[in-house]
Formats: structure tokens, sequence, C-alpha cells
């Protein structure tokens, strides 16, 4: 870690922090804890909250998938807001502690809603206003709270380790997607039961504990966290030289080199030769006394990983499909083993479990916490571009069980096993591991130091849009295929549906963006 950005940790009196009393694995690891607590939140209601919505207040089933859709989407775009504000005006600590009262709030609305009367509608009829705005207001509230808690969780943690061992924060990055992974399975397994056993009134109260326990683990920490100082708005500075460089496009090479008394060849050096070679464009900024060479760096910096967050968007488009497509298939599958009905969302356990499992295979594969150097296979771009390519693989499994399922249910009328779901889970399940992983970690690492919040929501975002993508793609299919005769996902009967040509589809475009991410990754 460079000296100037060591400087700007405190403690949490506001001294300047010790590195042998502040920060360290340790306190990394509570982030760990937490994040775990705070994913069995959310995905328990993004799991389930399609059943709430239908049977509890009686929407029709389009809209109460695209409730969810949105909510999910809106959770994870909200994450780029919470890191500019952690970033630039308030401490990540603090804006983990706004964002669980947010969220805490939203979760008791809900609550309350779940036990009174009055406030759900009556059976065969969709809630009036009233009933509609306390739902809606206890949704997105608590979406504001996830995106607020999942925009700076992340950061503060890694914000505890030394960033001169790369290995280390790695390894952290890791572990926080083990811990994803584990409020995964126990929502797949332990709410799924109570929800679908003891009703959502149980459930919201399981929920509520498991938040306030995050925040008591979280505040544990206080003493031994370091905390770094917001610097203003870096988007402000970013939008001062991008202004800058435009206004000064005509400044020759001489102008700038009079400013920092060098020839030609020495703006390089002016610069502390950091700023990468790409983007020169933006060193026409520097003909402008106001702005400064690490204000150009920033900027070059946070424009060089668009291209990297933009590749991964429609990968995002195949997760939504695990939340949509897929459980409706298994509502048409066989999913009872020994009398015993298997709930879709549980599908989601063996590749939980398999990723829980290679997580700790894949860090002593690639060796202890040191810092020398690692293979060319465990950095984060070539992660994301593996996790890319079985995405393509993956829809193209799961265009190929589609047509497998079709089959069997015209011809013989006997439904296939929900197990052949497994495979495009798995696939879809470790493609999220290496992609995600990957990005938080690149985002982290690569970002300049005043944006490390706001850079790594962008793993987040790409989750959020692919979201939207998804819903966008499914209309705009229905469209096109109409005009020709018949709209693929039309109706609610998937037997008459040509999901397998969606899914087809699917995999062409997952194939051709992974193409495109090799040519930026190449370049970065």
């Amino acid at each position: 870690m460079r000296a100037d950005e060591r400087d700007e940790f405190v403690d949490w009196e506001g001294r300047k922090a010790s590195s042998e009393e502040h920060g360290g694995i340790r306190a990394a690891s509570l982030a760990c804890v937490v994040e775990v607590l705070e994913n069995l939140v959310f995905l328990s209601c993004a799991t389930n909250f399609v059943e709430y919505f239908i049977i509890s207040m009686h929407y029709p089933t389009p809209v109460a998938a695209n409730m969810v859709t949105n909510f999910m989407a809106t959770s994870f775009l909200l994450t780029i807001f919470a890191g500019f504000v952690a970033d630039s005006f308030l401490t990540r600590f603090t804006t983990f502690i706004v964002s669980w009262i947010v969220e805490l709030l939203g979760l008791i609305i809900l609550t309350i809603q779940a036990h009174s009367k009055s406030l759900q509608p009556p059976n065969h009829r969709t809630p009036n206003k009233y009933q509609a705005a306390v739902l809606y207001f206890g949704l997105y509230a608590m979406a504001a709270g996830v995106g607020g808690i999942k925009g700076s969780l992340q950061t503060h943690g890694a914000d505890q380790l030394d960033h001169g061992n790369q290995r280390l924060v790695s390894a952290y990055f890791n572990w926080y997607f083990f811990s994803l992974c584990t409020g995964g399975l126990v929502t797949s397994t332990v709410m799924v039961w109570v929800e679908e056993n003891l009703g959502w009134r149980w459930s919201f109260k399981i929920l509520i504990a498991a938040l306030s326990l995050a925040l008591a683990v979280f505040v544990s920490g206080l003493r031994l966290y370091r905390y770094k100082l917001p610097r203003g708005s870096a988007f402000t500075r970013i939008f001062k030289v991008l202004a800058s460089a435009a206004r000064n496009r005509k400044a020759s090479s001489a102008e700038i080199c009079r400013r920092f008394d060098v020839d030609s060849e020495g703006i390089t050096s002016a610069v502390n030769g950091r700023l990468p070679k790409k983007f020169k464009s933006l060193d026409k900024a520097l003909a402008d006394d106001t702005v400064s060479t690490s204000e150009v760096e920033e900027t070059r910096t946070f424009i060089g990983l668009i291209p990297i967050f933009a590749s991964t968007i429609l990968m995002s488009c195949c997760l939504a499909q695990l939340q949509t497509f897929s459980v409706r298939q298994g509502t048409f599958m066989d999913r009872t083993i020994h009398n015993f009905t298997i709930p879709t969302q549980s599908l989601t356990v063996l590749p939980l479990t398999i990723m829980l499992a290679s997580i700790p295979i894949y860090e002593r594969f690639r060796g202890g916490l040191g810092d020398k150097p690692r293979g060319r296979i465990f950095e984060p771009l070539p992660r994301i571009g593996v996790g890319l390519a079985l995405a393509s693989g993956s829809m193209a499994i799961a265009a190929a069980v589609e047509v497998k399922r079709r089959r069997a249910a015209t011809d013989d009328g006997v439904a296939l096993s929900v197990f052949w779901l497994e495979w495009q889970y798995l696939l879809l399940g470790v493609s999220d591991m290496l992609t995600l992983g990957g990005m938080l970690e690149f985002f982290y690492s690569r970002a300049p130091g005043s944006m490390r919040s706001a850079c790594t929501a962008l793993a987040w975002c790409s989750t959020s849009v692919g979201y939207f993508l998804s819903s966008v793609l499914v209309s705009a299919i229905n469209s096109a295929t109409g005009r020709l005769g018949r709209e693929w996902l039309e109706g609610n009967d998937l037997n008459r549906q040509r999901l397998d040509l969606y899914y087809a589809l699917l995999c062409v475009l997952n194939f051709l963006n992974f193409l495109n991410y090799i040519f930026w990754a190449k370049r970065y």
C-alpha cells in the first residue's frame, strides 16, 4: 500500500490507525460473518417473495414475478449509489449502519403486514392502494438497505488488509464469496422449509433476528477496525477531467510540457509514471492548471474498468433464468423422491455445496496467504473469462434439457426428473462464483483509492443490469417471434412454449459476449 493511502486510515476515535492494533485478518473476517447473515435475509426474501405475493397478496403470477425481479435488480443497482456515498461523504462503517437501519425498517413493515389481516387483501382480490403502498414501501426500503450494505460491507472488510499483499486480498474476496454461498445454502434448506411448513409469519421473525445478529457482529469490531476517510466526490473530479480534456482537445503537447517543465518525452515522468498508456486523449486535461495528474490517473483508471463491467452483464442475464424459467420448468417435472416433494428453489443446494467445497480446495491449491506471485489462471481477468465461457455452456445444456423435458411430456406423458435441471444450476453456479468473485477482486484492486466502494459495486450493478436486460430480452423476443407467427414464450403452458430456443439464443449471445470480453481483457 502506498504511504499516502495508508495515512487516510484512522481508528474509531479519529486518530491515525496503527497497523499493529487496527485492521488485519480478524477484522476482515467479521465482514464475512456479517455477509452470511445479511445474504440469508436477502435471498430468503428474493427466493420466496413470489409465493408470498401470489398466495398472501393475491397478485397474478406475471406481476409477482416482475415485482421480485425489480426488487432484486433495484437492490443491486443501488450499490453504486451506496458506494459513491461511502467513498465521498461517509465512512464505509457509517454507510453500513445507516443501510442496516433502512433494511430493518423495511423488514419490520413487511412483518407487520404479514401479521395484520387489515393490511392484506381479502381472497381473490388484489391489494387496495393503501395495502399496496405499505407493501411497496417495505419492499423498497429493504432494497435500499440491501444496496447500501452490499455497496459498503465488502469494501470495508478489504480495507482492513494490507493492500501490498495481493494474495491476501484475493483470498479475502474468495472467502467473502464463500460467505455469500453459505447464506444461500441456509436459505435453500432451512428457510425454504420454514416458509413452506411454518409460514411467512415465522419466516419474517427469523429474518429480523438474523439481521439484528448481523449488526451485533459488525459493531463488535468497532475498536478493531480502521476507517478510510472520504475524499469528496470522485465523480465530480472525473467530470472535471473529461470537461477539461474536451475543452483543451486542441492543446499541444508543448503546452503540457511547459506546465510541468519537461520535454515531450518527459510527460510520463511528470505524472510519476503511473498513468496507463491508454486513453491518451485525457492528457489534454493537464493543460488546465486546475487539473492534477492524480485526477487524470483516477479518471483514466475508472474508464478502463467500464468495458470489463459491460462484458459481464449478459452473464447476469443468464442468472435471472434460475429465478424465473428454471423454477417454472421444475413445476412441470417430477419433483418427488421417496414420497417427498422437492421444492424447486432447493435445487441450488447441490451447486452451492460444490462451490462451498471448491473454495477451500482452490485456496489450498493456490497456496497459503503469502505474497509470492500466483499463476496466471488465478488472476481475476482469466477467472472472469472462464466464468463467462461456462455461462454459455450452461445455456446450451439448459436448451438440451428443455428439449428432453418437452419430448418426454408430449410423447409418453411421463414427467422428466427435476434433477436434470441440476446441470444448468451447477454450471451457472460455478460461473457465478468465478465471475462475481473475480469481478469483486478485480474492481477493488484496480480501482482508484478514492473510489473503491463505487468501483467494487460495479460487480453488483452488472447483476442488476442483467436482470433488467432479461425482462427486456423476453419482451423483445416475444415481439419479434410474434410477428413471425407465434411467440416463443407465450402463455403459461411451458409444453407449448419454445423455451429451448430461448436458451439456445442466450447460448449464442453469451458466446459472442465471451469473444467481446477477450478483446477488452487483452487490452486492459
